[in-house]
């Protein structure tokens, strides 16, 4: 936070005049300083170095003459705070700033800054001196691990994974590339700079950052572990917003479809309990090349659209319809005079054929806050009310602003909530840090089908994840050509296990699990379905990313940042904390081999465990492809819901919870709100820290005392403990009720426990209220 603090101690009066320098000679003068940091002045530039945040220190070299301004990289409304631990002291010849996080060291003769963590080991140097000549030069030691800077659109070799060398350049892209004016190392640093784009050289222990855009340099380094630069990182840049619950549901998309046919798919999910909350349509939906039509339902392939009753018969089957937004619109109807006469078009753009009308269209500049302010106009709220309520943004990554597509999306952003209470919801075609705040998911771009391809989303989506890109999705099946049956099963498998959970293909491609026959239809029913019952797990996540900027999907080095097997792993990822997944993605594949990090691991189908550290051989159900390699960490908490055929379709009464107890305290933070709208921003949630540890032939659960203002329908936990058959259970001291056997406990109606047996072998069940601080002990037999 305190992003703007800037050079608050220029402003203040708190900067001195030292006499000028010469570009080589080093800052000798003592700085003025404050409780945060100190500012002086080197030769023309002023410059500042000031904490913002446990974790960050701030430099800024500002020239005479230039304004204080930011990019969209940085969060325009985040207020500042100070840091209420920071230790700020100046000895004459070098000036130390010092928080529980870092400690920063400016040497002044040198005209180096020096950054250590917490136990005082160096980790970055910043040359001060060449900041004032306008270079950002940074050292560390050569043999760090570096990511970030950018991802990999749909064509672009993946193969160097997510480890970053050489000439990598900070841009938005196209084609489902991610970007960001940010590198980080799992040694336990990072670096923002405030630029729309930017040309890194790292080689050689040294990180040189070219082809900013402003002349004031704005500088963020960054101490922690990966999680702990997440946060930083989304304090400087911006906290995403919850998506609504539904968008945690599978998402079906296709190009070629009318009304009838949009009814039939919907009425053949639910008959056959496959479970969906979302249908996005393609062109399909809008009156293309009508007046308003980028704005308007198509009345012909949808005539119970734009009356609203289409929407009242999804609303009844618990779907939820969305559609494509374009950039462009077309020149000769209303909206293009408007756009002509109010000067809304992209600069320097002739118009040119719509490849779908072949009418003249052009693009619009989103760049341009009249643009913004109009394209959420009566016309698109018309089709909100009617029941288009998420946003499939395309082709906004044709130009050379990294924020086209970011200010596309902001513009409805900020048009749906001053029009509405509901949540945004919305997927794009490129991402640039600052997007997230603006409710923005990015897919992956229009990729190929097959196995080649379907294994390439891996290291697209952790490069992604790696620049703060969380919500992540694709086209699952692939957008150019038919998969196979195989091909489409195990994809469905890949995608049940991502933040953003959808299928779609070209023109005329329908991606329904019966179109592939009954092996891959049973088998892509058995993944969706085992998603949507950890909806709770997912959605408890997705709260957590918006409070601490990381996301549902990690790569494993996130949390095994000191594992060099993990340096540059793609084949695995922590879904949550306590889930590894590693899917199938070789056609005819009969075993995999899976290196598990440290710890204690289970096989979620099988309950067979095994110790962390090593690499074991998974066995692939090569013809029923019915199996999906999952693995649950010792101290796992994992929140189930009953099945359902879309999300909120029943009251979530009780959630079964899964519980591996470990010698080390674990826990989960079991969250929940309305879904839809934003008042959990001012408190309206349900949140309830669950914890387990086992000491010996104990184990001790607790629920906390739950927060916030929101009521759920949930009363109780069941808890299915892993530890064994217990003798007795206690709660609060007091013996609980025990009963005959799980079922017996299921059809009672109120607390009490049972033991039994599952796939896990021996197990405890409790069932405990919810919303009530509780401490469960378990007595396990000697």
């Amino acid at each position: 936070m305190a992003r703007r603090m800037l050079a608050i101690a220029l402003a203040a009066g708190l900067m001195v005049s030292v006499p000028a320098l010469s570009a080589t000679a080093p800052a000798t003068a003592a700085a003025r300083v404050d409780t945060q940091g100190a500012a002086l002045r080197l030769g023309a530039e002023q410059v500042s170095i000031r904490l913002d945040g446990p974790g960050v220190v701030h430099v800024q070299a500002l020239p005479a003459g230039a304004a204080d301004a930011h990019t969209l990289v940085l969060d325009p409304h985040a207020k500042p705070t100070a840091v209420a631990d920071a230790r700020v002291h100046d000895d004459g010849a070098t000036l130390t700033l010092a928080s529980d996080r870092l400690t920063a060291i400016w040497r002044k003769r040198a005209g180096t800054l020096v950054l250590q963590d917490a136990q005082h080991h160096p980790l970055l140097t910043l040359d001060v001196t060449a900041l004032a000549r306008g270079h950002v030069v940074l050292s560390h030691a050569p043999g760090d691990a570096l990511y970030g800077i950018g991802g990999y659109d749909k064509d672009q070799d993946a193969s160097a994974g997510l480890l970053r060398s050489g000439r990598q350049v900070a841009k938005a892209g196209e084609q489902g590339h991610a970007g960001a004016p940010f590198v980080w190392s799992t040694a336990g640093y990072g670096v923002l700079v405030d630029s729309d784009g930017a040309t890194y050289t790292l080689k050689d222990g040294r990180i040189d950052i070219a082809g900013l855009s402003k002349p004031a340099l704005d500088v963020y380094l960054m101490a922690g572990d990966p999680p702990q630069l997440f946060g930083e990182l989304a304090d400087l840049s911006g906290h995403a917003p919850l998506f609504p619950r539904w968008a945690n549901g599978f998402i079906n998309s296709q190009w070629g479809i009318d009304e009838n046919e949009f009814r039939q798919i919907v009425a053949t999910y639910r008959a056959r309990h496959i479970p969906i909350d979302v249908f996005t349509f393609d062109f399909d939906w809008k009156d293309w090349g009508k007046d308003w039509g980028e704005f308007s339902w198509n009345p012909v392939k949808f005539p119970d659209g734009p009356t609203g009753k289409l929407k009242v018969d999804m609303d009844a089957l618990g779907i939820h319809m969305t559609g494509i937004m374009k950039p462009r619109v077309h020149v000769d109807t209303v909206e293009g005079r408007y756009a002509t006469a109010h000067d809304l078009w992209l600069p320097g753009e002739k118009a040119s054929p719509d490849y779908f009308s072949h009418k003249p269209v052009k693009d619009l500049d989103f760049d341009k806050p009249a643009t913004r302010a109009w394209f959420f106009n009566a016309a698109l709220k018309h089709s909100f009310d009617t029941g288009i309520v998420g946003w499939w943004n395309d082709e906004a990554d044709t130009t050379k602003s990294d924020t086209q597509f970011l200010n596309m999306q902001r513009a409805i952003y900020d048009g749906q909530r001053a029009y509405s209470k509901l949540r945004v919801w919305s997927i794009n075609r490129d991402f640039w840090l600052g997007a997230q705040r603006y409710a923005y998911g990015l897919w992956s771009g229009d990729i190929q089908t097959g196995f080649a391809s379907m294994a390439a989303q891996r290291p697209r989506m952790l490069s992604a994840i790696d620049v703060g890109a969380m919500q992540w999705g694709m086209d699952g099946g692939g957008f150019n050509g038919h998969p196979s049956d195989e091909n489409y099963a195990r994809w469905i498998e890949f995608g049940a296990f991502t933040p953003i959970f959808r299928v779609h293909g070209v023109f005329g491609e329908k991606r329904q699990p019966w179109v592939y026959g009954p092996v891959a239809e049973k088998a892509a029913t058995a993944a969706i379905r085992l998603r949507y019952a950890l909806i709770p797990y997912i959605y408890s996540y997705e709260y957590r990313h918006h409070v601490d900027g990381v996301g549902l999907v990690r790569p494993l080095l996130f949390d095994w940042p000191r594992d060099p097997k993990l340096r540059n792993d793609i084949g695995s990822w922590l879904f949550g904390d306590y889930l590894l997944v590693s899917p199938v993605v070789r056609q005819g594949q009969r075993e995999k081999s899976i290196y598990l990090p440290a710890g204690e691991w289970t096989d979620w189908f099988s309950g067979k465990r095994y110790a962390g550290g090593q690499t074991i051989v998974h066995a692939t159900d090569a013809k029923g492809w019915s199996d999906i390699p999952l693995y649950i960490r010792a101290g796992a908490i994992i929140p189930l819901q009953p099945p359902m055929d879309y999300v909120g379709e029943k009251p979530l009464t009780e959630v079964a919870v899964e519980v591996f107890p470990a010698a080390r305290r674990s826990r989960f933070a079991y969250y929940d709100d309305d879904g839809s709208d934003y008042r959990y921003e001012h408190g309206a949630y349900f949140l309830q820290t669950l914890s387990v540890q086992r000491h010996g032939r104990t184990v001790v659960f607790d629920t906390g005392a739950a927060t916030g203002s929101f009521r759920p329908a949930l009363r109780y936990y069941l808890l299915r403990i892993h530890a064994g058959a217990a003798a007795a259970v206690a709660d609060g001291g007091k013996a609980m009720a025990r009963l005959a056997g799980p079922d017996a406990l299921r059809a009672s109606k109120g607390e009490g426990w049972a033991t039994g047996r599952d796939r896990f072998g021996p197990v405890t069940y409790v069932r405990v209220a919810a919303a009530t601080a509780n401490r469960i002990r378990l007595t396990l037999p000697p």
